[in-house]
């Protein structure tokens, strides 16, 4: 406290995802992405790439193959690098049918990607019980997008499959997008889990676990697999020793064990009863 003011403002953390337009022509995207690569290779504050833009627009159906070759060339030749690509942002009549078979396949399999910016198309994809079951097992996180899912492509409710990816056990977050197009922030998008698609607080807890756990922060995480799970050796207990000098070299588990006592504190003064949340608990409220 300063002058009877919070500091909680000042303890936040700026991190960039550098973007390519999947708009414009080949070669353009090309620079686009060998700059992006290079600079999250060079600079720690740009945790990753991206490519975006409508995937709908006929210059990125044309060449949306040709984009996942130049990201797995590059990837190869920055492995270091992490990818966050928006795929499959499509959904029926902005597309022909073909077009739904395969962008998340191809992100995935293809250029690598270990998060899934909206992937809104995945009942359409060519063997999507397999594909899924990879993205379970390989932990590739899927970005749910609430607000600009139904505002851009007027997929809402039971028709989003956000209920799809949670019952085939791949890990979810929640985003929103873009703030400044759908004019929407991270306290609506829960809002709209809870409304519109039934999540309940041991779901959102999972979810706000899963941003940190699956984030490109650095350093090791707190959870040794899935978040939720057992902990990292060096931190079994918070008060284990050696714990606080190993969260102060790990950013991610540094940022999880704040959260964690955050979650703790929140549910010491607003629930009655003291819940197993662990992963695979059924309890719900």
């Amino acid at each position: 406290m300063r002058n009877g003011r919070s500091r909680t403002a000042c303890d936040v953390a700026m991190r960039y995802l550098y973007t390519a337009i999947r708009t414009n022509p080949p070669a353009q995207v090309f620079a686009q992405l060998a700059f992006g690569f290079a600079l999250a290779d060079a600079d720690p504050r740009f945790v990753g790439v991206n490519i975006a833009a409508p995937e709908h627009d006929p210059v990125a159906v044309r060449d949306y193959a040709l984009h996942m070759q130049m990201i797995a060339f590059l990837k190869a030749r920055h492995p270091k690098v992490q990818l966050s690509l928006h795929a499959g942002e499509l959904t029926l009549g902005l597309v022909p049918s073909r077009d739904l078979s395969f962008h998340i396949r191809d992100a995935v399999q293809i250029a690598g990607a270990r998060r899934i910016g909206h992937g809104i198309d995945i009942a359409y994809e060519t063997d999507a019980p397999a594909l899924l079951a990879q993205m379970a097992r390989d932990q590739v996180v899927v970005e749910i997008n609430l607000t600009s899912n139904a505002v851009i492509l007027g997929v809402k409710g039971s028709d989003h499959p956000l209920s799809l990816y949670r019952e085939a056990g791949v890990p979810v977050v929640l985003s929103t997008d873009d703030e400044g197009v759908s004019r929407s922030d991270m306290t609506n998008e829960y809002l709209r889990a809870v409304t519109e698609q039934g999540l309940r607080y041991a779901d959102l807890k999972q979810i706000v676990r899963n941003g940190l756990h699956y984030s490109f922060l650095p350093g090791d995480s707190l959870w040794q697999d899935r978040p939720g799970g057992a902990r990292a050796a060096a931190c079994v207990s918070m008060d284990a020793p050696g714990c606080g000098a190993w969260l102060a070299k790990n950013v991610k588990a540094a940022a999880q064990a704040r959260l964690e006592r955050d979650l703790q504190a929140f549910e010491a003064g607003h629930l009655e009863e003291p819940l197993d949340l662990r992963v695979g608990s059924t309890v719900r409220i």
